[in-house]
């Protein structure tokens, strides 16, 4: 994933702080790109990076002879370009693979793209998320039976997630394990924080980024499981207030306050309720007395519960 302070221009990773005083020095070159009036240098030279990586990624690995030939720059230009994206872990330098015979004096150097310079570009995982899912739902037949499979596939995937997360969690002390759940959230991308729930007795969980939101749209199951694994974790029934899948800003989870009593009484089950549909949070399952179902009754106020549908 692009480091901290790195931007994405024209689908490049740039990092300003390593290249800024060096392209700031330097005269645009007047055969590096057609002249934009107003335009920074630095800017210029970015648009011209762009082109370069682009050209790579349509031809494939490129020397910079290719590359200076394609697009009508200097070959003093494009080295210049190929290495502020070799510092940027965009392209990598290699050897170009000659097939038969290898002919005297070293072989031509030629620069493609890394992994992390092609997820710079457009990608179509949530498009595949997609059809993937409604393929499960198809192939279990499509209606109720349809939707228990993608429930089923969501289940798995969290159980996976809470896997990983079960000994992190369960080490922390018991008013921490909602921080602890954030940090290894965050890890793999949510951009999660605990805080302070607005009313009393309990907190929020609150993810500020979804990586599957697009998916999740379509298949609220995605955020059902995800909440199960959430209770399981935090050893309380909890409830989701909202959902970016649901068009909120912040995906947000009440954890009501618990003792370590109740944490040993929380139930290690899946709730047996219905996926809601369109992205729409869940509500609070139904619980008899004694579980941590009644505990979220108690605790959870109508301004942190309110937004959930019945």
């Amino acid at each position: 994933m692009p480091a901290a302070g790195e931007l994405r221009n024209n689908g490049v990773v740039k990092n300003r702080s390593e290249h800024a005083q060096r392209e700031g020095n330097r005269s645009v070159d007047a055969t590096t790109a057609p002249p934009h009036p107003g335009l920074p240098a630095s800017e210029e030279q970015h648009g011209t990076r762009g082109r370069v990586a682009r050209s790579i990624l349509d031809h494939g690995p490129s020397s910079a002879a290719e590359l200076a030939g394609r697009l009508g720059l200097t070959q003093a230009a494009v080295r210049r370009h190929l290495d502020a994206l070799t510092a940027d872990r965009i392209v990598e330098a290699r050897e170009r693979r000659v097939h038969g015979a290898r002919g005297r004096g070293r072989p031509a150097k030629v620069f493609a793209l890394t992994d992390e310079g092609r997820e710079s570009f457009e990608q179509a995982y949530d498009q595949l998320a997609v059809d993937a899912l409604r393929w499960i739902a198809r192939g279990a037949g499509g209606g109720e039976p349809g939707e228990a499979a993608v429930l089923a596939f969501a289940r798995a995937r969290a159980d996976a997630l809470a896997e990983r997360y079960r000994a992190e969690v369960e080490r922390a002390e018991p008013h921490r394990r909602t921080a602890a759940l954030a940090a290894a959230l965050s890890r793999d991308g949510f951009a999660a924080a605990a805080r302070s729930a607005p009313a009393p007795g309990g907190e929020q969980l609150c993810q500020h980024h979804c990586p599957v939101a697009h998916a999740a749209e379509r298949f609220p199951q995605l955020c059902e499981a995800e909440t199960e694994v959430f209770s399981r974790l935090l050893g309380t029934h909890v409830q989701r207030l909202a959902t970016i899948a649901h068009g909120d800003g912040v995906c947000t989870t009440f954890v009501p306050a618990t003792t370590p009593g109740d944490r040993t009484r929380a139930p290690h089950r899946h709730a047996s309720r219905s996926p809601s549909r369109g992205g729409r949070p869940t509500g609070a399952a139904p619980g008899g007395p004694g579980t941590a179902s009644n505990t979220t009754a108690k605790t959870a106020s109508p301004r942190t519960a309110g937004r959930n549908p019945a």
